[in-house]
């Protein structure tokens, strides 16, 4: 995902980006200008510097980034706050973090962070708590409730590439959240409020709607793919796109699960967005989000429509089944991890009528990783038995870790992230039934992998439908960070596995970045049998982006970009016959899938060719594969889809319909 624009209006609402940094942060005006303006992001600050790790694999800093809240468990970069610290000083530590980690110069950066709140209450309405969530940065409580943990105040997330752009003849101030990734927040009440102190000049080059001040009361989550909400109770409204540049601003979200907000969740023009499991007071939008809104299991829900318009809402009564990640608890005997149970057609969240099914593992059940950890270290302690927690920082792995065994949890903190350096798979599953993968990251390495991440092995004992592999919240990145290459991003093998908001990402823009450059076929391979995906995003690989074999497959929301940089048509052909990848390809061998809410848009915009994809989906045309509200978008570049899916449906061109309006195809096969 890079930065393209959007047509579609916004309501007209008071932002509140540059004021908040001004005096939250107490920043200088113009180190703030810098974090708000395209042209002149934060550079590394002496305190950025130093917290800068040399190089990969090595601690993210020498000394705590929160030394009055240092984790002497998870290392210096676990932050683990508690009701009786001073507001002020819990307030220093996140603007701190907030500092280094929110300007778009953070986008690459190694630093990484988990921020903990203790349950407990933090902030008042006299004095709320607000700060901002920047790149790779996970903020959670601790309560094995949500409500166990209550922030009143704001935990905000801004656009923050901006600058002035003409269009149309019209010149406007323009935002962008298409690169707000990597950040997260979860199982915590939020009591969404603010305490403006008073009226102080900011500057005029950035006024808003509002005129010079950008002031707002709802929480505001302005972010793209791999941040995701979770396990949340929220006391007002969530706005999901900046409105201090008015109706200028583009994102591309996003994933909610397991949540009730009791306000609404205001999309405006985010792109596409899935919501599971979950209670809503309603959603506003475009007018109710732009080109893919996906509701599945959501009390509150708006209405279904599919109109090709601004205004696309899927809604799918009952998730077919899910399962929440496992995650971090602390109460009077100490620390646990709670890993919930698998559900089946649920509706609304899994906390609401007490504790969750699930079982909870004593922190003495894991091994503790941090990158000085070799993947031997941590293959050796899960052939023991143990569970793994890698604390934040980049492992360079010299081999891939491998889980032997069944119900091995894997939990990730702060976005670690997996670096493969010699060409082997970062992360190998060997059994197929029970393994949880949640809350890190795999980066490419240097040397080309052939597949990443494997779940499950081929011609073993078939998965447990009651106690799945669960992979929730893995992302993938191939180049962007550094150079990488790797054939296959995720490869699933295991029978009735759940994925569960996973986006695999060949970079189209950072460092390392070029067709053939950062080289990778395919993000996502299915061969088990009875695979559910809820909220599934991949993009720019090269070739066939998912390819799905395995019989029972179910994908509730897929959101995807074709590559943008093909050379040619000529580099870019299925066959001698068939121009381009589908973006998801069902093989011939499937009898039985099923596709909800699926959108391909078309960005050729790394290439002065003319490039043509004969059709975004690909799957035999038999009864027992159904897909329902299928998309193309068309948003730059020369040429396009021929068709939606199998030559059905389509062209999605420059000119049909034109830029950036939806093509739907509700049904395929067509009744």
């Amino acid at each position: 995902m890079s930065t393209h624009p959007l047509e579609c209006p916004a309501r007209e609402t008071q932002g509140r980006v540059g004021r908040r940094l001004a005096w939250r942060f107490a920043l200088p005006l113009a180190i703030v200008a810098g974090m708000i303006m395209t042209t002149g992001a934060v550079s590394a600050s002496p305190l950025q510097s130093s917290k800068a790790p040399t190089q990969p694999g090595s601690a993210a800093a020498a000394v705590s980034i929160c030394p009055d809240a240092s984790s002497s468990l998870f290392g210096p970069n676990v932050c683990v706050f508690n009701p009786s610290m001073s507001q002020a000083a819990i307030q220093a530590d996140l603007d701190r973090i907030a500092t280094l980690q929110v300007p778009q110069s953070a986008q690459f950066s190694t630093n990484r962070y988990a921020i903990f709140f203790e349950p407990g209450i933090y902030g008042s309405a006299a004095n709320p708590l607000v700060f901002q969530v920047g790149f790779y940065t996970q903020v959670a409580g601790l309560g094995l409730m949500p409500q166990d943990t209550v922030v009143n105040g704001m935990i905000e997330v801004f656009a923050n590439e901006c600058a002035t752009r003409t269009r149309n003849g019209v010149t406007s101030y323009w935002c962008n959240s298409t690169t707000n990734f990597w950040r997260s927040l979860s199982n915590l009440q939020l009591n969404v409020m603010q305490q403006w102190d008073h009226e102080q000049p900011f500057t005029p080059a950035f006024p808003g709607p509002g005129g010079p001040w950008c002031g707002n009361s709802e929480e505001a989550w302005s972010v793209s793919q791999a941040a995701p909400l979770r396990r949340l109770l929220v006391n007002g409204s969530i706005v999901f796109q900046d409105y201090c540049s008015g109706a200028n601003d583009d994102a591309s979200g996003g994933f909610i699960a397991d949540s009730q907000i009791n306000g609404d969740l205001n999309f405006y023009g985010q792109q596409q967005y899935y919501t599971r499991d979950s209670e809503i007071g309603g959603a506003n939008g475009c007018p109710n989000g732009l080109w893919n809104m996906v509701y599945s299991g959501v009390v509150g829900a708006p209405a279904p429509v599919f109109s090709g318009t601004c205004q696309q809402n899927t809604v799918v009564e009952r998730t077919p089944v899910s399962e929440e990640q496992p995650f971090l608890y602390k109460d009077s005997t100490g620390w646990h991890v709670f890993v919930p149970a698998v559900r089946h057609n649920s509706v609304g969240t899994s906390w609401g009528s007490g504790t969750p099914a699930g079982s909870s593992l004593p922190l003495s059940s894991f091994f503790i990783a941090s990158p000085s950890n070799s993947a031997s270290d941590m293959t050796s302690a899960l052939a023991k038995g143990k569970n793994l927690i890698l604390t934040p920082g980049i492992y360079a792995l010299d081999d891939a870790i491998t889980a032997p065994h069944p119900d091995a949890v894997i939990l990730g903190l702060g976005f670690a992230t997996l670096v493969p350096q010699n060409g082997d798979a970062a992360l190998k599953v060997v059994s197929n039934k029970g393994v949880k993968l949640a809350g890190f990251m795999v980066d490419a390495g240097p040397v080309n992998s052939d597949v990443l991440v494997s779940v499950g092995t081929p011609g073993q004992s078939t998965g447990s439908a009651t106690n799945p592999d669960l992979v929730s919240d893995v992302f993938f990145r191939i180049g962007g960070a550094t150079l990488g290459k790797a054939t296959v991003s995720l490869q699933v093998n295991a029978d009735n596995a759940i994925l569960d908001d996973v986006w695999a990402w060949r970079a189209d823009h950072g460092t390392g970045v070029g067709w053939t450059s950062n080289t990778a076929d395919t993000g996502l391979v299915v061969t088990g049998d009875n695979v559910t995906a809820t909220g599934l995003f991949v993009e720019h690989y090269q070739k066939n982006e998912v390819i799905w074999s395995g019989q029972g497959g179910n994908v509730v929301f897929f959101q995807n970009e074709l590559p943008y940089d093909p050379p040619t048509q000529a580099d870019w052909m299925a066959s001698p016959t068939q121009k381009g990848y589908p973006a998801l390809l069902v093989t011939p061998n499937v009898k039985t899938f099923s596709g909800t809410g699926m959108g391909s848009y078309v960005v050729f915009i790394q290439t002065t060719a003319t490039i043509y994809d004969d059709m975004a989906f690909q799957a035999p045309q038999t009864p027992g594969v159904q897909f329902n509200n299928l998309l193309g978008v068309w948003i730059s570049g020369s040429g396009g889809l021929n068709s939606i899916i199998n030559g059905v449906g389509g062209p999605v061109t420059s000119t049909n319909p034109g830029t950036v309006i939806p093509v739907d195809l509700a049904h395929y096969p067509l009744p």
